[in-house]
């Protein structure tokens, strides 16, 4: 195929805003077979290949881009996995703008090559493809090359873990991932909403990882049900850590106790993982109310605005206190968002929550700000401008100022080092906690980052897993 040297991306499909925002049907459809050729003819194949470099897993980029643009969209699809087993996934939630496609030559005098939305092209022609052959087969084979490796244990089952068990199981490895809640895949799961990523699409990635003979056992909390130590006197010769940052921030302003408060975990674990859009067909509620506060900028806050509003609520604010050049959400989420109708009040901070006399949220009392010098982060510091104060009337408000990992592990496990906020101390390299033959990654050490990060997390872990167990062996001599 010829190049195509359009300046701009192929445009991406996706639902009207004022028809998604009362569903939560996936808002982009995905590029059609024309759409993907066209928009991998815009890739120039560059021998040094500056895009690799910019992805955490180190996908063969421009490799899977020629084999769309020359219709090999399943070689594709397998060039991808040599590196990345959620391509899936990926293709929908990676942040590519800040990673791979930042550093697209086409990016220069153009917008770069859309290499996310040709993964997630590869991906579901992969799934459809499988889909279709398991329907005439009635069932899926074991890909995995031997079962006589040790027992690895994996604690959690997000993307980082879920990367690590699959990649140690590709090396023979007998590996069992325990996930605290009933169902796989972590804040894959819980976290993010289905208009942006599709449950069924992450249970047949994790379908996937099981045909490399991975166990996986939910409603298993690790530190309660069994100690890191007795997962060892099991007969587990290591163990990854891979249990996220689940435990939500709060401001510590008055009012936080109210009803009608969430976390924006609580808030979207109610409304993905245990379907709470289709209450009363299920079990569990949530309450929205005409108009909804978000507190917090970043890609989280984006989702549970965004779901609020798909649950019926009027008005819904994103209230973030700096402007909108420092807010850490995607752009494209920010997009989505106006496109919603969601209402930004920025440069705006809660001071505190109002509420009824019998205990509901009525408002949330908010302070104008103005950018000061800079803080330690780099964006310019928030400074409230005195007698500024006013009050949004809302029935709900959402918290969303981060997470901090969940201290359950830390303080069942003598001798784990950790941060004083909480994170797992790992070696940047190995991923080696302070205790032999633990290791740890994603979330749990960095605190709250991206699926594609904790996904190179897990494959430093697995690489460096491989290497433990063999030198327990006696496999790896020190010429190696």
């Amino acid at each position: 195929m010829a190049r195509n040297m359009s300046k701009t991306k192929v445009p991406m499909p996706e639902q009207d805003p004022e028809i998604r925002n009362h569903n939560f049907a996936e808002v982009a459809f995905g590029y059609d077979q024309d759409q993907a050729c066209e928009e991998a003819a815009r890739c120039l194949q560059c021998k040094h290949k500056p895009c690799v470099s910019g992805c955490p897993v180190n996908v063969a980029i421009p490799e899977f881009i020629q084999h769309i643009a020359d219709k090999n969209f399943e070689e594709a699809y397998q060039k991808i996995v040599e590196t990345n087993n959620l391509p899936a996934v990926c293709g929908r939630v990676c942040p590519q703008e800040s990673q791979c496609e930042q550093l697209c030559v086409r990016g220069i005098k153009g917008e770069p090559v859309a290499i996310g939305r040709l993964e997630r092209f590869a991906a579901d022609f992969h799934m459809a493809m499988m889909q279709a052959e398991e329907q005439k087969a009635g069932a899926c084979s074991v890909l995995r090359p031997r079962p006589d490796g040790a027992k690895v244990a994996v604690v959690g089952s997000g993307p980082a873990s879920l990367t690590c068990a699959v990649d140690l199981a590709k090396l023979g490895y007998q590996v069992t991932v325990f996930e605290a809640f009933h169902v796989a895949g972590g804040v894959l799961m819980y976290g993010i909403p289905e208009f942006r990523l599709p449950k069924a699409i992450v249970q047949r990635e994790i379908d996937t990882l099981r045909q490399y003979g991975v166990k996986i056992e939910t409603n298993m909390v690790i530190g309660r049900v069994a100690s890191l130590d007795e997962l060892f006197a099991k007969g587990f010769e290591a163990v990854f850590i891979g249990t996220g940052a689940g435990l939500p921030m709060f401001m510590n302003i008055p009012g936080e106790n109210l009803n009608g408060v969430y976390s924006s975990n609580e808030f979207l674990t109610r409304v993905n993982l245990m379907k709470a859009y289709k209450f009363p067909d299920v079990d569990t509620p949530v309450k929205v109310g005409n108009s909804v506060a978000v507190v917090g900028g970043g890609n989280v806050a984006m989702d549970a605005a965004r779901s609020a509003k798909r649950l019926g609520a009027e008005h819904v604010y994103i209230v973030y206190r700096r402007s909108e050049a420092e807010m850490p959400a995607r752009l494209e989420e920010v997009h989505h968002a106006k496109e919603e109708g969601i209402e930004f009040r920025l440069l705006t901070n809660p001071t505190q929550i109002l509420g009824t006399p019998e205990g509901w949220v009525k408002g949330i009392e908010c302070i104008e700000m103005e950018l000061g010098e800079p803080d330690a982060s780099g964006r310019r510091r928030p400074v409230p401008k005195a007698g500024s104060e006013f009050v949004l009337d809302v029935e709900t408000v959402i918290m969303s100022i981060g997470t901090s990992p969940n201290p359950l592990i830390k303080q069942t496990t003598p001798g784990l080092e950790t941060q004083k906020w909480g994170g797992i101390v790992a070696d940047e390299e190995t991923m080696a906690t302070s205790r032999p033959g633990v290791f740890a990654g994603g979330d749990a050490v960095t605190g709250s980052a991206t699926v594609i990060l904790a996904m190179g997390a897990g494959k430093k872990a697995a690489e460096a897993i491989d290497e433990y167990l063999r030198e327990k062996k006696g496999e790896v001599t020190g010429e190696e």
